[in-house]
C-alpha cells in the first residue's frame, strides 16, 4: 500500500520540489548563469543504503534547462546521468537533521567534472531567503513575526530529529 501511495504522490511532490529549487535558483543570477553552461545535462541524486522498510524515494534526476533552471526528468529518465551524486541514506532521520542544521552530507560524485564543480558551488553558496519571500507575500509588519515563529518551530523539529537520530544510532545493532 505504501508503494502505491508513493507512486501516486511522487510526481506531485517532485513537481513542487522542482518549483522550490527553481525559485531559489532564480533568485540568484550567478546560480542560473553557472547552470546555463550545462544546458541539457542531467544530474541525479542517488540514495544509497536506503532502509528496506521504507518505500523507495522518487527518482531525483534533473535536467538543466537553457535558462539555467532545472526540470525533473521523472521516473523514465532514460540513460546514465551526466553527474551522479550518491548520498548515504542508511539513517534518513539523522541525514534530515543534519541537512536542517545546514550541514552538507558527505557525498560521492561520478561524472562531468565541470558540472560537479558548479553543483558543488551551488550547494556551498545558494540559500533560500525565506524572510524576503514572507515579506513579499505578507508584508513587512507580519513577515518578521512569521519568520521568528517558523525559525522556532524549525529549531524544535531539528532538536527532535537530532534526538531521534541519536536514539536510532544507539539502538542500531552493531556488527
Amino acid at each position: 500500500m505504501l508503494h502505491t501511495l508513493n507512486s501516486l504522490l511522487a510526481p506531485a511532490v517532485m513537481g513542487r520540489l522542482t518549483l522550490v529549487i527553481n525559485h531559489v535558483l532564480g533568485g540568484e543570477s550567478v546560480a542560473t548563469a553557472r547552470l546555463m553552461a550545462h544546458s541539457g545535462r542531467t544530474v541525479e541524486l542517488l540514495a544509497t543504503a536506503w532502509p528496506t522498510l521504507l518505500p523507495q524515494p522518487p527518482v531525483l534526476a534533473f535536467r538543466v534547462t537553457p535558462a539555467g533552471l532545472l526540470e525533473w526528468c521523472g521516473p523514465e529518465r532514460g540513460g546514465a546521468p551526466d553527474l551522479a551524486v550518491r548520498v548515504d541514506t542508511s539513517n534518513p532521520a539523522l541525514l534530515f537533521t543534519r541537512v536542517l542544521a545546514g550541514e552538507l552530507p558527505p557525498v560521492e560524485v561520478d561524472g562531468d567534472a565541470a558540472l560537479a564543480a558548479d553543483v558543488n558551488w551551488l550547494m556551498q553558496n545558494l540559500r533560500w531567503d525565506v524572510a524576503a519571500d514572507l515579506e513579499r507575500v505578507f508584508g513587512p509588519l507580519v513577515a518578521p513575526q512569521m519568520h521568528r515563529l517558523g525559525s522556532a518551530l524549525a529549531g524544535g523539529v531539528r532538536m527532535a530529529m537530532q534526538k531521534a537520530g541519536n536514539l536510532g544510532e544507539r539502538l542500531r545493532p552493531r556488527a
